[in-house]
């Protein structure tokens, strides 16, 4: 019997995993099934139409893959009438629409190991988008925030308004059944998204926007398996991330600084900013993403800063196979364009291009974007940790407060609803570089004096809060599996067990 400890931030997901567990998949096949069914629940967070990062543990050899499916601009991607219209990228519309990775991240990652054919995966989702699924609370909270734009859109405002034009409330319940087509198209052949007759549809329909994407960027997108970066510490943990473009480097430079997290978050900050883009496309500066060599930060052209959404999904079994796998449409809601013929809600991942054409992360043709989605795993004698969380830029501070001791904690849900910190400025909705703090914050008293010296005004939150981070964790330790999800999201966590392993 296979045991697997799963985390998400919906309900939906996690009876979708337990669907294909008891139908004998694994650990993939589970993840697989709860990153489709969030596609359908959460899709102010994450779609079919946004990009996927996961790093996968497999436990029989101790080896770890990044699997980064990262979508690029269009070949004929050109960045002077933008340059022309201001000094940084549009939050939204058709020009911040990079091509999608997600469905060919889960291809690679059901290649990785899945033992169930994707269509099983799948099938939960699809039913969820036919038969639909209740407004959680976070998905209300969203269609409020982001109403003027879910108005201004005609394939938003079908579906996440009611028939008087009001937004859906808490409850209520959301068909979707263009996506639910969509989706079975997808059971059928995943290719069909990026060279058959759903890329058509996506093509055709973002053209008469304006995009510039076209067929040949669609059939191009490849979704790439490589090496993570991983750092080991003084006392044997090794800590695994996702290479550039993923801020995973930020994560790593911030990791084991104790008392002087702050400081080491704005240095990474600041760095991430200066420094991060698409190795394909030119030099990223590892060591200076790291903190492993001083740069003059000041002297060099800062990205910009979007905000950023995301969902997590993670998961371990009792043979160490784990899986952290992050999913998103950026911004809620992302461009701000659902399609009305395949259902799918765009992301705005290009709004995190730098229109400085000296920047490592400038809109090039062909380039990815400098990428906010940062998994995480960590290894250590009779001990498997897999996190992730939604917070866009601020993953990397949310999950360096919670990571290293979720090696050890007692209670990992009591760990993830500690009161938080996090940095950043148009991200939280600030005018300038700001140290968002919730009630209750370890050490707030300390972090606090620190700030001028870092250039950072302070803020408090009425309560716990969506900025915060939603952190998803599962854990193998002293080979019991166990998972944990943070009660700032509408998720669970579960112990699946099924008939089958990885």
């Amino acid at each position: 019997m296979a045991t697997i400890a799963i985390a998400a931030p919906h309900p939906a997901a996690i009876e979708a995993a337990r669907q294909v567990t008891a139908a004998g998949g694994g650990l993939i096949d589970a993840a697989l099934a709860a990153a489709a069914a969030l596609t359908v629940a959460y899709p102010h967070q994450c779609s079919i139409g946004g990009d996927l990062v996961a790093l996968v543990r497999d436990g029989a050899h101790g080896t770890v893959r990044a699997v980064l499916s990262a979508g690029a601009a269009a070949a004929a991607a050109d960045p002077a009438p933008l340059r022309a219209a201001g000094d940084r990228m549009p939050a939204g519309g058709p020009h911040t629409v990079t091509v999608p990775g997600v469905v060919a991240g889960w291809a690679e990652l059901a290649r990785l190991g899945a033992r169930l054919p994707l269509a099983r995966s799948l099938a939960p989702a699809i039913a969820l988008a036919d038969g639909g699924v209740p407004v959680s609370e976070g998905l209300a909270r969203a269609i409020h925030h982001r109403l003027d734009v879910v108005r201004a859109d005609p394939g938003l405002s079908a579906l996440m308004l009611d028939k008087a034009g009001e937004p859906l409330s808490v409850g209520a319940t959301l068909v979707q059944p263009a996506l639910a087509a969509t989706l079975a198209e997808l059971a059928d052949d995943w290719r069909h998204f990026y060279t058959g007759p759903t890329a058509r549809r996506l093509v055709a329909g973002l053209r008469e926007r304006g995009s510039l994407l076209d067929a040949a960027d669609f059939a191009g997108h490849r979704a790439e398996n490589t090496v993570p970066l991983s750092t080991t510490t003084g006392n044997g943990v090794t800590w695994w991330a996702a290479p550039p473009p993923s801020q995973g480097a930020s994560l790593l430079a911030v990791l084991g600084r104790g008392s002087d997290r702050l400081t080491a978050a704005r240095q990474a900050e600041l760095s991430r900013d200066a420094l991060l883009g698409d190795p394909r496309s030119g030099a990223v500066d590892l060591d200076g993403l790291l903190l492993r060599a001083a740069r003059d930060i000041a002297a060099l052209p800062s990205g910009p800063r979007p905000a950023g959404d995301t969902v997590a999904i993670t998961a371990v079994d009792e043979e160490g196979n784990a899986i952290a796998l992050i999913q998103s449409v950026f911004q809620s809601f992302g461009s701000g364009i659902a399609d009305p013929a395949t259902g799918v809600v765009l992301h705005n991942r290009g709004s995190a291009f730098s229109l400085d054409p000296a920047h490592p992360g400038a809109l090039r043709p062909g380039a990815r974007p400098p990428h906010t989605l940062c998994p995480a795993l960590a290894t250590a004698p009779g001990r498997v940790v897999a996190l992730g969380c939604q917070g866009g830029r601020a993953q990397a501070w949310i999950l360096s407060q919670v990571a290293e001791e979720l090696l050890d904690a007692p209670d990992p849900k009591a760990l993830l609803a500690r009161p938080r910190w996090v940095i950043g400025s148009r991200d939280l909705n600030r005018p300038r570089p700001t140290l968002l703090l919730e009630p209750g914050t370890p050490d707030a008293e300390h972090l606090t004096t620190v700030t001028d010296r870092l250039g950072l005004d302070v803020a408090h939150t009425a309560g716990p809060h969506d900025e915060a981070g939603h952190v998803q964790t599962a854990r193998l330790r002293a080979g019991e599996p166990d998972a944990a999800s943070d009660p700032r999201a509408d998720g669970t966590a579960a112990i699946l067990v099924g008939p089958a392993c990885r």
